[in-house]
């Protein structure tokens, strides 16, 4: 169990880029000569890019939400009369 975890701190860090130049060759090296830890590494950037891409499509949702509140709700009126004065100008 140690050892998986001590492999995906390890990966973090190379993935993220937070470890130095010698230790990233250092670890380049490993993957060239670890088909496993090649696999694994595939897997965790994949896993980061779809929670990067969920967390974009999350915060697209909220912007979405605030924007059919603040455009479409009666009550802000003012605010969205404020608006378009100053893209009016």
């Amino acid at each position: 169990m140690r050892t998986s975890l001590n492999k995906i701190a390890q990966t973090e860090t190379y993935l993220l880029k937070r470890s130095n130049p010698a230790s990233s060759l250092l670890f380049e090296a490993k993957m060239l000569l670890d088909q496993d830890l090649q696999t694994h590494v595939s897997a965790q950037q994949q896993v980061y890019t779809l929670v990067q891409q969920y967390g974009r499509k999350q915060v697209k949702a909220e912007i979405e939400a605030v924007h059919q509140q603040l455009f479409n709700q009666p009550g802000h009126l003012s605010f969205r009369q404020k608006i378009a004065r100053i893209f009016l100008k």
